[in-house]
């Protein structure tokens, strides 16, 4: 074999094995994606079934409840406009707490009851997520929009 082609053959190697590990990382990275849903949005159908999202909002205030094991808890997130009840085993943040801001990760089960993995809670009282500020905002025009709406009917 003469050394032009054993260039090629080299090059063809290392193109193949690059391009396998950038398959591999890309479809590491797609695994591991989750995205960020109001809880309008998931009662609107927005949020994937089957895979693992973020669910963001406020708790609502008087929704919290806790289970006889101790670890067990109950809440809604809201974003003003509607609510999902968020069920969640183990030891929530210190900073939880009702009227709040969370963010949450889980997956919807087949119930429509959000079953959480992870709580994250706002770490001071000037920080809230962007996300989770979006939302709100947006949702909470919405909201005043439908009352407007439904009172001028």
């Amino acid at each position: 074999m003469k050394a032009r082609h054993k260039r090629f053959v080299f090059v063809a190697i290392g193109l193949v094995a690059v391009g396998g590990a950038a398959v591999l990382a890309l479809d590491a990275l797609r695994s591991n994606i989750s995205y960020f849903f109001s809880p309008s949005q998931v009662l609107a159908q927005e949020a994937p079934k089957d895979r693992v999202f973020r669910l963001g909002g406020l708790v609502e205030k008087g929704s919290l409840q806790r289970q006889g094991d101790g670890l067990t808890v109950q809440f809604l997130v809201t974003d003003l406009a509607k609510s999902v009840k968020v069920v969640y085993s183990g030891i929530l943040p210190d900073l939880f707490k009702e009227g709040q801001g969370v963010v949450t990760k889980g997956r919807l089960g087949a119930d429509g009851l959000f079953y959480a993995d992870e709580v994250l809670a706002k770490h001071d009282e000037a920080y809230m997520p962007p996300e989770v500020a979006k939302t709100l905002k947006t949702d909470h025009i919405k909201g005043v929009i439908q009352m407007t709406q439904e009172t001028t009917r």
